[in-house]
């Protein structure tokens, strides 16, 4: 699945969610629900109980493993529901009517999961047994005010540089070559664009989403007080090291050449054909680039033919990105069975049924102690390698993640400066912030 941001109109919309979480009976403070909790047994009989899941349309499937086996060793029943796209806006709408599910795929960044108002809709998952099990980027996620509310079953995406090896061959490029800043990306981008026929990049101007990602990497220097006060109104998106993002990547990539020609209306899809064929040398994007490729080719043929290595603004350093798969929350409903039961399904998945999980899967383990399962593609082994150093995502820092792509896009169609993009974007940040209710705005 690839990195959406969540949309401007749910964030607004979400705030209503807090007025009629507060004056649901079975709303309130979850704070203190999972403080004083006995120890959870993960296959106790639940027959006769039956908890809903809400899912993404294209992540229905995820759970089915781990809900198929929670079902045979427990007896209780998990219907798992598919929300309409757009996930991200249509599920604020439904809890905002009253509706709500046992169990949901949430992502537990600090920018999106505020949005379904967890201390006032979701159980608190501290001293859970799982927790302590999790790696340490694992367990930086999911917790809003010092308090857990997402359990993490997937590792968050990683986002690097995936590379035709072959095209990389043709201008003369090894291993030491590797980039160690972005200045020096840019310039191995220029080898391959002189050396050879390929494109230096693929964008994919036309998908918008994947946009963002050269910007993300050149923030990747600012220090965690710097995101503190801009999530405080103290600093802004129009600062001239945003700016300096922007900008650099129209000048230096794109008005350089070493984008594909289409890259205005390129393709997400058309990202990863062009790489394969070696019609382009480099695409900097997301795992999401990388399940694209496993479901097409081998491991054997993507071995052969493709590699990754992380990069960021001055550190050869992956970035991490959550994404709604990574998360699941457990929902306040008044029926104290059934919310036992959630947690009860939560200790399943990241207890005796993990190992399973992910072999059925084939994803890489949250779980330092649970090896990832073999026949994995060097690329996915590279991103877990380089998962515990990893730097956040802005989406991972900031209260709000606005929807930098689409201002992008605006860029290069001749719609806005970098200077204009900067200023959509911290309009967008500082109206939702304040519908939110954040001090500062």
């Amino acid at each position: 699945m690839h990195r959406r941001v969540l949309p401007a109109l749910a964030l607004i919309c979400a705030a209503g969610l807090a007025a009629t979480a507060c004056s649901d009976p079975t709303a309130g403070d979850a704070g203190s629900d999972g403080a004083e909790r006995t120890a959870v047994n993960p296959t106790a009989r639940l027959d006769g109980v039956k908890l809903t899941m809400w899912t993404a349309q294209n992540t229905v499937d995820a759970p089915k493993q781990v809900i198929e086996a929670f079902e045979k060793a427990t007896g209780a029943e998990v219907d798992t529901q598919a929300i309409p796209d757009l996930y991200e806006q249509n599920v604020p709408t439904k809890l905002a009517s009253g509706d709500r599910p046992d169990l949901m795929f949430w992502q537990p960044s600090i920018s999106t999961l505020p949005f379904v108002q967890p201390r006032q809709n979701l159980l608190t998952l501290d001293g859970e047994p799982w927790v302590s099990e999790l790696g340490d980027t694992e367990k930086s996620l999911g917790v809003i005010d010092g308090k857990r509310y997402a359990a993490i079953v997937t590792s968050p995406a990683m986002l690097g540089v995936y590379y035709n090896k072959d095209v990389f061959r043709r201008a003369g490029i090894t291993g030491k070559d590797f980039p160690r800043s972005y200045d020096e990306l840019l310039a191995l981008g220029h080898r391959v664009a002189d050396q050879t026929d390929a494109a230096a990049f693929y964008e994919a101007g036309g998908d918008k989403w994947p946009l963002q990602w050269q910007m993300q990497v050149q923030l990747t220097d600012l220090d965690r007080q710097w995101w503190a006060d801009l999530n405080a109104g103290k600093k802004k998106w129009t600062d001239p090291v945003v700016v300096g993002a922007v900008k650099k990547y129209k000048d230096k990539l794109l008005d350089a050449g070493l984008a594909q020609k289409n890259y205005r209306t390129g393709t997400f899809t058309g990202q990863a054909d062009a790489l394969w064929k070696g019609e382009a040398g480099m695409v900097l994007n997301v795992t999401s680039f990388q399940s694209q490729l496993q479901a097409k080719y081998s491991t054997a043929e993507i071995d052969k033919r493709i590699g990754w290595f992380p990069v960021a603004n001055s550190s050869a350093t992956g970035l991490y990105s959550p994404d709604q798969t990574n998360g699941v929350v457990a929902f306040k409903t008044g029926d104290e069975k059934r919310q036992n039961a959630a947690r009860q399904f939560l200790a399943f998945w990241l207890g005796p049924d993990y190992p399973d999980y992910i072999e059925a899967m084939k994803i890489p383990s949250v779980q330092p102690s649970v090896p990832t399962p073999g026949g994995l593609p060097e690329t996915s082994k590279a991103q877990v390698a380089a998962l515990p150093k990893a730097i956040g995502v802005f989406q991972a820092k900031a209260i709000v993640a606005p929807d930098t792509h689409l201002y992008l896009a605006d860029m290069i169609f001749g719609k806005k400066s970098p200077q204009q993009v900067a200023q959509a974007i911290q309009d967008q940040f500082a109206q939702v912030a304040k519908a939110q209710g954040a001090p500062g705005f």
